[in-house]
């Protein structure tokens, strides 16, 4: 069993955060890997549902996508029903046809603001990508290329105030850093309040999940 496997099987033995469900987020800064891990965890979960965050924000609604959160999936699922949501469609620019969420054990939340203040009750673990902004706003414009630098340069400065107004960093329970193989875990913040060392785990290569 690898680390992430790991990790996993003790997500699933955490109390419910959200009626049945255990939410789990997974936030950082745009760029840092977020989706890659959500993925593999997703996966190591036995393919738990994954809930991106960037069907919920547009164009015109970077961060203010909250009330669409809680209204469609938080609600639903806090009563142990389906969750019903619209996915954005970024090139078309409006919402798309209905999503079926369904409140599973483990459902896991993954975009920039995943562990933002008014979804914190709802967690049951908050991780962070651990890698700063400049290099992971650097990765994601050249992941997206030169057309998109347009939409880049109004999303960092977005980003850049929604994490100054409202970090999640500092509510994290773990800190995980994407190496060439695998990940290295950190305590995060929340978990090493009051203490003065952190605990590092080490993945295997990624090709074993």
């Amino acid at each position: 069993m690898n680390d992430l496997s790991r990790h996993a099987s003790r997500l699933r033995t955490l109390a419910p955060s959200c009626g049945p469900v255990r939410l789990i987020g997974v936030d950082g800064h745009a760029g840092s890997g977020k989706s890659t891990l959500a993925s593999r965890l997703s996966a190591a979960l036995g393919d738990a549902p994954v809930l991106r965050l960037d069907d919920l924000a547009t164009h015109e609604e970077l961060f203010a996508w909250v009330d669409r959160l809680r209204d469609q999936v938080i609600g639903p699922l806090s009563r142990g029903e389906n969750a019903h949501y619209a996915p954005y469609d970024w090139t078309a620019r409006h919402f798309g046809p209905p999503r079926t969420l369904e409140p599973a054990p483990v459902v896991v939340i993954e975009g920039v603001g995943a562990g933002r203040r008014a979804l914190r009750p709802y967690l049951a673990r908050l991780w962070w990508m651990e890698l700063g902004p400049a290099a992971s706003w650097e990765r994601g414009r050249r992941r997206d290329g030169p057309a998109l630098s347009t939409f880049w340069d109004g999303w960092t400065a977005a980003e850049e105030a929604h994490f100054a107004a409202d970090p999640s960093r500092p509510y994290a329970d773990a800190l995980v850093r994407q190496l060439p193989v695998g990940y290295e875990w950190l305590e995060g913040p929340r978990a090493t309040a009051g203490a003065n060392h952190s605990v590092t785990h080490r993945d295997p290569p990624a090709a074993a999940y």
